[in-house]
């Protein structure tokens, strides 16, 4: 599914962060990716999502190079493929939790028809993750769990083929966060979405089948 080839990438005040990285991502995968701050791991999840671009290598994603999308077509790219959840829930204050879920849709073109479908979807993913009771809640009426479930489902109603999660359990006490862990990879064995995890938590890398952990700016098993 995605493919890094030699990717390097390098800042001026922190120096090489990814140092001729490979690696191959195969359809349904879930992988953890550890290592210190600093490291490079969120690095590696922006050039993976295309919010960013490497020094030199290239980025294939189903057979196509993205390394060369202008920022529209960046934007198209992620829009089509990828769901983001971030250690921030970065949901809207303004807007109730159904609508901050169905958010991404109005940035997607869309019939009538297929906005309804996503539309649908979005209630049976609410009420499979437990929070189908909030969707006329505002976010600071729930909690900091309730909101990073919120952000998931917000994540998937594209149908996206890679969940990129980037510290989602960060901000979490340890219960919401074996919860939030295990919707995870329930998810990603029930609709076989590919999830690649950036984490410091070991309790979630070990529910992900593959973990790699960073190393001078490379990866290893």
């Amino acid at each position: 599914m995605l493919k890094l080839v030699n990717i390097s990438k390098a800042y001026i005040q922190r120096g090489i962060v990814l140092d001729n990285l490979n690696l191959e991502v195969k359809e349904g995968d879930s992988i953890a990716v550890t290592g210190p701050s600093g490291s490079g791991k969120t690095t590696l999840m922006n050039i993976n999502g295309s919010l960013d671009h490497p020094d030199s290598g290239d980025v294939i994603f189903r057979g196509k190079s993205i390394t060369t999308l202008n920022s529209d077509e960046s934007a198209d790219y992620r829009n089509r493929n990828i769901g983001f959840v971030f250690q921030d829930h970065l949901l809207l204050p303004h807007l109730t939790v159904k609508e901050n879920i169905i958010l991404p849709l109005l940035a997607s073109v869309l019939s009538g028809e297929e906005y309804k479908v996503r539309e649908e979807n979005a209630v049976k993913l609410m009420d499979r993750i437990g929070i189908a009771g909030l969707k006329d809640k505002y976010p600071f009426q729930i909690s900091g769990g309730e909101a990073q479930r919120v952000t998931l489902v917000r994540a998937l109603i594209n149908n996206p083929s890679l969940l990129i999660a980037d510290e989602p359990t960060g901000s979490l006490d340890a219960t919401n966060a074996g919860i939030l862990g295990k919707l995870l990879k329930e998810l990603n064995d029930e609709l076989g979405i590919t999830l690649f995890v950036v984490t410091h938590s070991s309790d979630l890398a070990s529910m992900m089948k593959i973990h790699l952990k960073f190393k001078d700016g490379k990866l290893i098993n």
